[in-house]
């Protein structure tokens, strides 16, 4: 393995821990804010799960994202 391989080896993992990690946090605290507010205001549960949902999408696109660099960069290693 050369110099290269292993400096692109090393870039797939930060990103893939990167793109996990960033994510995963933001998905966390997103629920944990709906699920707060939906027991506040019980009438507006449907509008808060429908956007949470939206939201959890965009930010499940980053992950999705961030594996698509990833095997972008392996694809590099030849």
């Amino acid at each position: 393995m050369d110099l290269t391989s292993a400096i692109i080896a090393l870039a797939v993992a930060l990103v893939m821990g990167i793109a996990t990690i960033g994510p995963a946090l933001g998905q966390g605290t997103a629920a944990a804010k709906a699920l707060e507010g939906m027991s506040r205001q019980p009438e507006m549960s449907g509008e808060l799960r429908t956007t949470l949902i939206i939201a959890m999408a965009f930010m499940e696109a980053l992950t999705i994202y961030g594996l698509l660099i990833a095997f972008l960069l392996l694809g590099k290693m030849g």
